[in-house]
Order: C-alpha cells, then sequence, then structure tokens
C-alpha cells in the first residue's frame, strides 16, 4: 500500500516549488502529481494536482489551490521578475510520476523517454505491467517486457485508448458522455483550469 502523500520526483527550480507547494496542497486535500516550468521571458508555473479522495477535479479545485499556492510562491519567490501560474488536474493521459501511478494504471498502455540509452533506444510504447520505487515495468508492443530504473525516466505517460476512458468513467462513476474530449498530446490536458494573472516577484 502506498501512502496517499507519495510525491514526485523534480530537479533545479521545479523541485524548489515542489517543496514549497506540496506541503500546503495536501493540507487541502490534494496530491501533487507534476511540477513543470516552461518559457523564458515570462514562465509558466505548471501545476498538475489529484484530489486525495480519487474524486473528480473541478473548476473549484484550480482556483482554490491557485489561491493558496500563489501566495506561497509569492513568499518564497523561486522566480525572479514576472511569470505566471496555472493549476490543472492531471487529465486523463496523465503523466506517471509516483509509483502509484505505475500501479494503480497496470494493464493500460503508456509510452516512456529515458534521458539514457537502454538497449540502445530511448522511447518505449506498450502495457504497463507495475513499479516499485526503483524500477518501472513494461511489455512493450513488440512483446518483451522491459525493467527501467525509474531515476532514468525522463518522462512518461498513459496513451488515450477506449480501454483507459472507460477505466476513469467507472473510477468516477459517470458515464462516459460526461467526460472531457481529450486528445494524445502532452500530458495534463486540463479538466478545469483557473487562470491566474501575472505575478511578478
Amino acid at each position: 500500500m502506498f501512502l496517499s502523500t507519495e510525491r514526485p520526483q523534480h530537479e533545479g527550480l521545479e523541485a524548489r516549488i515542489a517543496d514549497a507547494v506540496a506541503p500546503t496542497i495536501e493540507h487541502m486535500g490534494y496530491e501533487l502529481v507534476r511540477v513543470q516550468v516552461s518559457g523564458k521571458e515570462r514562465p509558466v508555473v505548471q501545476i498538475m494536482a489529484d484530489r486525495a479522495d480519487g474524486t473528480p477535479f473541478r473548476v473549484e479545485d484550480c482556483e482554490a489551490i491557485s489561491h493558496a499556492i500563489g501566495a506561497v510562491l509569492d513568499v518564497e519567490d523561486p522566480i525572479k521578475g514576472e511569470w505566471a501560474l496555472e493549476v490543472s488536474s492531471a487529465g486523463i493521459d496523465r503523466p506517471l510520476t509516483r509509483t502509484k501511478d505505475w500501479v494503480n494504471y497496470a494493464g493500460h498502455l503508456a509510452t516512456m523517454e529515458l534521458l539514457v540509452p537502454q538497449d540502445g533506444r530511448r522511447r518505449f510504447r506498450g502495457t504497463i505491467l507495475g513499479a516499485d520505487s526503483e524500477t518501472a515495468r513494461m511489455r512493450l508492443d513488440e512483446g518483451p517486457d522491459i525493467a527501467v530504473p525509474r531515476a532514468n525516466i525522463r518522462r512518461a505517460k498513459l496513451v488515450l485508448t477506449d480501454a483507459l476512458i472507460e477505466a476513469t468513467a467507472a473510477a468516477a462513476a459517470l458515464p462516459d458522455q460526461d467526460l472531457p474530449e481529450q486528445d494524445d498530446t502532452d500530458a495534463g490536458e486540463p479538466v478545469a483550469e483557473a487562470p491566474t494573472p501575472p505575478r511578478r516577484n
């Protein structure tokens, strides 16, 4: 059994932001899924989160998290100059950032990109077999099973399939037609997003 407070691993600026906001998010009843900073002139700090109780993530959740962690980041001052904050759900085709993600979505299709090639490859696609704190396991589309050190995974995400949509609908106790439409782009297409005005620290 994995604790609901398990946190994803980040590096550098993203790690500092994650360390700053995670306690507040968890105290509010949410889980941090990923922190990502993009852009140079006016960086965007993207916070992905789940509800700890497993219920669907709503616009109100985005707004509550945005207000709370916006205040935290104003104090912590991790980015000099103007920046923007974006809070979203992880989406159906979520990134796989924690052990629980690999375990909960075993049997579903995923893609994975490595930092250092393994067996001469950086990119893999296959069915999730599970994971522990050190290793993720996948059965590749072409057949063999692989085990990859978690520390060598640059990014991994679920692939949007009918089976994943059905499983998500069942978990949320919602009919399929009530689910938001998603495409197979980068993980984290928000179910709901609370826009935040630019900040200057």
